[in-house]
């Protein structure tokens, strides 16, 4: 093999200036194969070499917006300099030393219990949100005495064990059970559903998030949150939010549960508290909650992580959350988001692909419908159906990138939606251009002409590979 793979070390300076089928050999032989393969159909694959803001920048100095997000982990945008400037103040320090107690950390956690709802005041900083999941999880289990978690259908709250055994989708579980037993699913936004569970009075925790993001960003009716809250007092059961999507003002609230004035009893925390620039996660707890489980020096190191709180991820979060409040980036979600709605509730009104326009602040969520029925239809033996409900979206986030330099993708659970998650420091200008790139997609070409122009794009990916 000629390139990089080729050589047997690559250095830093070598792999910043690998060509794009040079990194494609590379995951292809080992990290994923098939995830080379469908980002490279897709011509996803691209070699982006420069991030600020809201764009990134590819080898060719082309401008690319990123609506896509890290998934809400770059609230701030690309490299904030705030963030970056305080990682960098923080370098020097002990990063790692688990004999001594850290003062950012302790920051930090002082910081959280602050800003987030009620009386949270205890917290476990992790390295990722299924990491916090899995802590939550444990805290619950240890505090309750309890087995039982009870969960959503259509939820995602991440892929490790247990975060797993509590995400709602059977194609992410079942390659790997048994999973962790004691995780029974409900509806979501279905209270009397989730009585007749907690009724049972057995469960250590109800799991929940205000917004299931991964699952086609479903927003739940007014009440729900409130209404769990009320049943999991009544029948001892701890309530977990997941706010790591939907934390930090992604919804327009700083955290979305607020929406309902909801204080839980642990909160998850994970995504845009490293400001985009560190990996961070963290739970926040009610401290009876946290003391029945770790109070005492002999159960101090029951749940421990060697990387969760070191000093340049937490000097990170330090930052992010500053920075979050003083841009009052809560409030220009929600005014962004109301704007964003607005506009493509238009469009929704103009094209019939369009099924369902969703959300709240920055998490939006655009459902396509698909070609029920006609001669297509019947000649593929409703192959088309199957292909519309599993990878339009994809195929319209396709087109917006290649055609137009707009960064989307699909929500996990529902891959016929597409997902708009900009950095919440958002103007205008830049909504206008994703809507107005939307309709370009749209505008007379319905599911097949899409489907062909995204297969154009995937033969092109083919062939010139750079």
């Amino acid at each position: 093999m000629g390139g990089l793979t080729g050589e047997k070390i690559i250095s830093l300076e070598t792999a910043l200036q690998a060509g794009r089928q040079e990194t494609r050999d590379l995951y292809r032989r080992y990290i994923n194969p098939g995830l080379a393969t469908m980002l490279g159909l897709l011509d996803f694959d691209k070699a982006f070499v420069r991030a600020e803001g809201m764009a990134v920048w590819d080898k060719d100095g082309k401008r690319y917006l990123d609506f896509l997000g890290g998934y809400g982990a770059l609230n701030l945008g690309h490299n904030p300099p705030e963030v970056l400037a305080a990682v960098k103040e923080a370098m020097g320090r002990p990063n790692l030393l688990q004999a001594s107690l850290n003062p950012l950390a302790a920051a930090l956690a002082h910081n959280l219990a602050q800003v987030t709802p009620g009386d949270l005041e205890r917290v476990f900083f992790s390295n990722s949100g299924t990491e916090t999941v899995e802590g939550a999880l444990k805290l619950a289990r240890a505090s309750t005495g309890r087995e039982k978690i009870i969960y959503c259908q259509n939820s995602f709250h991440g892929k490790s064990f247990g975060s797993l055994s509590v995400t709602g989708r059977q194609k992410y579980q079942r390659p790997f059970g048994p999973l962790l037993p004691g995780c029974e699913a409900v509806p979501y936004d279905d209270l009397e559903a989730l009585e007749a569970k907690l009724s049972r009075r057995d469960a250590a925790a109800f799991i929940v998030e205000p917004i299931q993001g991964e699952g086609g960003v479903i927003v739940p009716h007014d009440g729900y949150l409130k209404g769990a809250r009320e049943l999991c007092d009544r029948y001892g059961t701890l309530l977990i939010i997941d706010e790591i999507q939907t934390g930090f003002g992604r919804t327009g609230y700083l955290f979305a549960c607020e929406h309902e004035g909801v204080v839980p009893d642990i909160m998850c925390l994970a995504k845009s508290l490293g400001g985009g620039v560190m990996p961070i996660g963290a739970y926040i707890a009610r401290p009876a909650v946290w003391d029945r489980a770790y109070g005492g020096m002999d159960k101090a190191l029951l749940h421990t992580s060697t990387f969760g709180g070191n000093s340049l991820a937490t000097a990170a979060g330090l930052a992010a959350l500053q920075s979050i409040l003083d841009q009052d980036l809560a409030g220009r979600a929600a005014a962004m988001g109301r704007y964003f709605l607005e506009r493509l509730r238009q469009l929704k009104e103009k094209y019939d692909l369009i099924k369902d326009v969703r959300g709240r602040g920055l998490i939006i969520g655009l459902e396509f419908n698909q070609p029920v029925g006609g001669l297509l239809d019947k000649l593929t033996r409703g192959k088309v159906n199957e292909l519309a409900g599993e990878y339009f979206g994809s195929l319209v986030a396709g087109e917006l990138m290649n055609k137009y330099q707009v960064i989307t993708a699909y929500t996990l659970n529902n891959p016929n939606v597409i997902r708009l998650e900009p950095p919440l420091i958002v103007g205008e200008e830049e909504i206008d251009h994703v809507v107005n790139a939307l309709e370009a997609v749209l505008r007379g070409h319905g599911f097949l002409g899409v489907t062909l122009s995204s297969t154009r794009t995937a033969l092109g990916s083919l062939f010139k590979r750079k």
